[in-house]
């Protein structure tokens, strides 16, 4: 009988922590609303003690997904992070609080400085104290694959008697091999089914040697019964484990490790992309599943083979991640029920009249200037427009612009409205991006830094659109702003004006 596997999706905790990738609340609830169309088991949505900016967003992220996803956050083995964690995930259905302390000798000599047995009763201490908020606790074995097992297992035995009902045995820093962490788990699971057969044990595996999927294949093979992913293997340093490659990896080789998952496989590809563009961090483009070039064929022995069987050189099919085939392209004569329709199908909702005849209304000028508009298109149009929209009043927007190119003095004027107020400026450049951004940092009143700018086609078509993807620095931190449209200059101002919106809300936020 096939055994289910657990998915728990760390995209918003883990995945965020991606140097540039930092989310504004909204951003991330719409990535938890895709997550749950998506199916996974448990959502961690974040670590509330971390400030207050994530615990709202962890608290949001429970409230509005929480009725059919369990959600949980990150806490330290202290009081003060156990009682953040409840009180920003109280509000779902069925919150679980995740506890984390290391066990390897450099975790407890180097981080802690304290002696093993100190250790081992602050995690203890925490479940107990973590037991009388919620029934469901998780402890993570922080950095378990360099660990000394018998104290690895004094640990996890010591945290199920005080009530953990959740294992998760970290490779922190992918330092594991397949053949050696599957032989870790299967160690582990035997004494833990002797203990309390009931407990859950879940791995979560980072990429720093290329191993994140593999080393989570070869958990489950083991004896694991959860893994913890992120969307297109964000995290930390080389990232973690891929949950759409674990996923599939699952779904292809059923007969092999007889073990399925809930996911909804057609929305991987929704998934990805979404994430993608929110983040700022583009996929590879040969990466497993999600890369563009995942099911693309330019071989000619290759075509003729797949011409004849797509068998031939195809183990799944586009379709089963969500990529479709076939395309319904939409031009300035499809109407609103064509455009609607398209909408939806890439996962957003259409339910708001007046905020669907702005879309609309953009959606037309966009047909009239590239004449045939595809689904890649109408993604980057709904989530542009829906950045600007959710602030609209206190963020700036772009009205017009013209930006001179020449030998001498390229020059650039722009008006930008915020709320109310419209602001008017030139400047002179290096070049008329140089220009642009310099009079739009001048009327934005911000002192940022360009750190990195990159341009890239995004769509197909007679006419594609341009992205920017820009990076600024303001007081310290990293912002990542996104900009589209088949006038890349134009493009470009976006991307800068989204990147100063991105540090004006968080400065709001704080």
């Amino acid at each position: 009988m096939s055994r289910k596997i657990y998915v728990f999706d760390t995209t918003l905790r883990d995945g965020e922590q991606v140097p540039g990738a930092k989310l504004n609340i909204h951003q991330k609830v719409e990535i938890a609303q895709q997550l749950k169309r998506l199916n996974v088991d448990i959502i961690e949505a974040g670590f509330p003690a971390s400030s207050a900016g994530d615990f709202e967003a962890v608290r949001e992220i429970a409230r509005t997904v929480g009725d059919t996803v369990s959600v949980t956050a990150l806490a330290r083995a202290v009081k003060n992070d156990i009682d953040a964690v409840y009180e920003s995930i109280k509000l779902a259905q069925n919150p679980l609080i995740h506890i984390v302390l290391g066990t390897s000798n450099i975790h407890v000599e180097k981080k802690f400085n304290r002696s093993k047995e100190a250790v081992m009763q602050m995690g203890v201490d925490a479940v107990k104290y973590a037991k009388t908020l919620l029934p469901q606790v998780q402890y993570s074995t922080e950095d378990a694959s360099r660990s000394d097992f018998e104290y690895l297992w004094q640990t996890i035995e010591s945290v199920v008697k005080a009530g953990a009902t959740m294992i998760n045995v970290p490779d922190t820093v992918g330092y594991a091999v397949p053949e050696e962490f599957g032989d870790l788990i299967r160690r582990v699971n035997e004494r833990l089914k002797n203990l309390n057969e009931n407990v859950i044990l879940s791995v979560h595996c980072h990429n720093d040697l290329g191993l994140a999927t593999a080393n989570t294949l070869s958990a489950i093979k083991n004896g694991a019964e959860k893994i913890e992913c992120t969307i297109n293997g964000l995290g930390e340093r080389a990232g973690n484990a891929s949950l759409e490659e674990v996923v599939m990896g699952l779904k292809v080789r059923e007969n092999y490790y007889n073990c399925h998952t809930g996911i909804n496989t057609k929305e991987l590809l929704r998934t990805s992309r979404l994430v993608s563009h929110l983040t700022g961090l583009d996929v590879q483009v040969n990466k497993a599943i999600s890369g563009e070039n995942a099911f693309a064929h330019s071989s000619g022995i290759h075509q003729d083979g797949l011409l004849k069987d797509k068998r031939v050189y195809e183990i799944m099919s586009p379709e089963e991640v969500g990529a479709d085939s076939m395309e319904l392209i939409l031009t300035a004569r499809s109407g609103r029920h064509a455009f609607k329709n398209a909408v939806e199908k890439i996962g957003f909702d259409t339910s708001d009249a007046a905020d669907f005849e702005q879309l609309f209304e953009k959606f037309l000028t966009l047909a009239d200037a590239k004449k045939e508009v595809y689904d890649h298109d109408v993604f980057y149009l709904v989530t542009n427009h829906r950045t600007i929209a959710d602030h609209d009043s206190h963020l700036y927007e772009l009205v017009s612009f013209q930006a001179i190119s020449n030998d001498l003095h390229p020059t650039a004027t722009v008006k930008l409205k915020k709320g109310s107020e419209m602001l008017e400026g030139s400047a002179v450049g290096d070049g008329p991006i140089d220009a642009l951004y310099s009079v739009i940092k001048t009327l934005a009143g911000l002192d940022v830094e360009l750190k990195d700018y990159k341009i890239s086609s995004l769509s197909r078509g007679k006419e594609a659109i341009g992205r920017v993807n820009i990076r600024i620095e303001h007081q310290g931190k990293i912002y990542s702003g996104r900009g589209m449209d088949t006038d890349i200059i134009k493009a470009s101002a976006q991307a800068f004006l989204n990147g100063i919106n991105a540090a004006l809300l968080d400065s709001a936020k704080d």
